[in-house]
């Protein structure tokens, strides 16, 4: 009864990330949204945030 017990507890922590992952739709995730500090631009080549300069 014991041995039944933990194999069934075993399977369902084993199937846990299955049911979290389907969750997930990855193909929406391809973008991410940068904000940048006040005083500063995000500079595309590099994906970081530059200082802006002014002339």
């Amino acid at each position: 009864m014991k041995t039944t017990k933990t194999l069934l507890a075993a399977a369902i922590l084993a199937g846990t990330p299955a049911f979290a992952m389907a969750a997930c739709d990855y193909s929406g995730h391809r973008e991410a949204t940068v904000t940048c500090a006040p005083g500063t631009t995000l500079d595309t080549s590099t994906g970081s945030c530059v200082t802006e300069t002014t002339s």
